[in-house]
């Protein structure tokens, strides 16, 4: 390690919380000579004291000292807060850098926040870099899942060193240059919403076995431990096998001790907003999000308990073990290829929105390894997609659809079971309702347009011939065409 801040670092990183600790000594550890920096030095001190063996740092103090300590054209990674932590670093940066600099916030931004920030630097002549990272902590340091954003110009120079450290499946780097402006952070977003719709599921999932089977939580690891020797083996399957085997120290089962409030850092969140817009049905992944809504809401809840009974009147028949795990897998199975069939469509839906030439396929090339959400799955996917680069939807694929086909019974079992017994399975039930509606020949919507036309004159088109047409209700209820 050394603490001389002549310009020789190939990459600099300030924020060394710790995602932005362990992303910096990933990057030293591969061989790549970078600059640290910390608002607060002592972060910056303890990095180099308990890790400078790890590679080569170079530590400073000042910005102006970071800034100074990496070669030109500069790449600068900024892992701080995202908002106005992150608008706040680049203005500290800006007037420092040169012409042809490059600027990479790997935080969980918004994509707008990127798209605008694009926008400001390159009209300074510097290159912003949206860059998506996912893997926690863990992946951070030992191999993430990245998704880069921003200029061919930034990935030339950004690009080996993103995938030089990140996860490696089959000789593939799980990095890819995904596209222009927020492209990255936009499909990292709904990356997060596909996680949130896959652990809604997997909650569900233990809820009925839990709940409609008594099994204890050891019992339902093993369960997991099983599923995830098949199609649905991934890192988020073998994490709940992991927690459910878990014991408290005062011998109670870890995930009883744990308070039923599930946060959220607002990826989710944002995921839904922008499938609104976007007009993308994400039904899973919006039932995630609600109910980690509903389950704060603990006021409500707690006075609901007081007024409903906690479950249905009169004894119901327990449902065969064997047969019921097996039918909960095969409903848990065909609920994700839904909500990764609708991720998959609202970045496809984005990418035509903002004219980003996003490669699906890749991104389910990288995901495969680093990330939250990596799984088997993922293989079938990024099939799919080199078979049909155009492909309309996952869910008519043909192993897709032979899967779907063979659980939808079950399926539609776990969620009359679910009703029946006062279980909630939000995720379950919207999902299966979105692959009803899928596929239906007509819907309900002819009645809710012909409601517009009444009570608003919105108009309405025909099945028989083209137009668009608005009745005349309060008059002879004539028809008159519009256009």
């Amino acid at each position: 390690m050394s603490e001389q801040s002549e310009a020789r670092a190939t990459i600099g990183l300030t924020g060394l919380a710790t995602m932005g600790r362990n992303l910096a000594r990933n990057i030293a550890r591969h061989g790549h000579t970078i600059a640290v920096h910390n608002r607060t030095t002592q972060k910056t001190t303890d990095l180099v004291e308990q890790f400078g063996d790890e590679g080569d740092f170079v530590a400073t103090e000042s910005m102006e000292e970071f800034v100074g300590a990496i070669a030109q054209p500069r790449t600068i990674v900024i892992m701080v807060k995202a908002g106005d932590p992150t608008d706040a670093v680049i203005d500290e940066l800006v007037p420092l850098l040169d012409e042809g600099d490059i600027v990479v916030d790997g935080g969980n931004a918004h994509f707008t926040d990127t798209i605008r920030r694009e926008k400001a630097l390159s009209e300074k002549g510097l290159h912003f870099v949206g860059m998506g990272v996912s893997g926690g902590e863990e992946g951070a340091l030992n191999g993430p899942s990245i998704m880069v954003g921003g200029s061919d110009h930034a990935y030339e120079h950004l690009g080996p060193i993103m995938e030089s450290i990140a996860a490696q499946v089959d000789g593939t780097p799980c990095c890819t240059h995904v596209g222009p402006d927020g492209a990255g952070h936009f499909v990292k977003m709904v990356h997060n919403g596909i996680e949130y719709a896959d652990m809604q599921l997997i909650a569900e999932s233990y809820d009925l076995l839990r709940s409609t089977l008594g099994l204890s939580p050891k019992e339902i690891g093993e369960v997991f431990e099983e599923w995830n020797g098949g199609d649905l083996e991934s890192f988020l399957i073998e994490m709940t096998a992991d927690v459910l085997a878990h014991d408290d120290a005062s011998g109670e089962p870890f995930v009883d001790v744990v308070r039923d409030a599930a946060e959220q850092k607002g990826t989710g969140r944002w995921t839904v907003q922008s499938a609104l817009d976007l007009g993308v049905p994400v039904t899973g992944i919006a039932e995630a999000t609600f109910a980690r809504s509903l389950s704060g809401h603990t006021s409500q809840r707690e006075a609901a308990r007081k007024v409903f009974s906690t479950s249905p009147e009169g004894e119901r028949e327990q449902p065969d073990r064997d047969t019921f795990v097996d039918q909960v897998r095969a409903a848990l199975y065909a609920s994700k290829v839904v909500a990764y069939a609708q991720g998959f469509d609202q970045i496809a839906a984005g990418a035509e929105e903002h004219d980003w030439d996003v490669d699906l396929g890749m991104m389910a090339t990288i995901w495969r390894g680093g990330c939250i959400i990596r799984a088997q799955f993922l293989d079938r996917i990024r099939e799919a997609y080199a078979e049909e680069p155009d492909l309309t939807t996952l869910l008519t694929t043909r192993y897709f659809a032979e899967a779907v086909k063979d659980g939808v019974d079950a399926w539609r079992e776990v969620v009359a079971t679910s009703a029946r017994t006062g279980v909630p399975t939000p995720a379950f039930s919207s999902s299966l309702a979105y692959f009803d509606g899928l596929r239906r020949e007509r819907l309900p919507a002819a009645l809710i347009q012909a409601l517009r036309d009444n009570f608003g004159a919105h108009t309405y088109e025909r099945v028989d011939r083209e137009g668009t047409f608005h009745t005349l209700w309060a008059g002879d209820r004539s028809e008159q065409e519009m256009s």
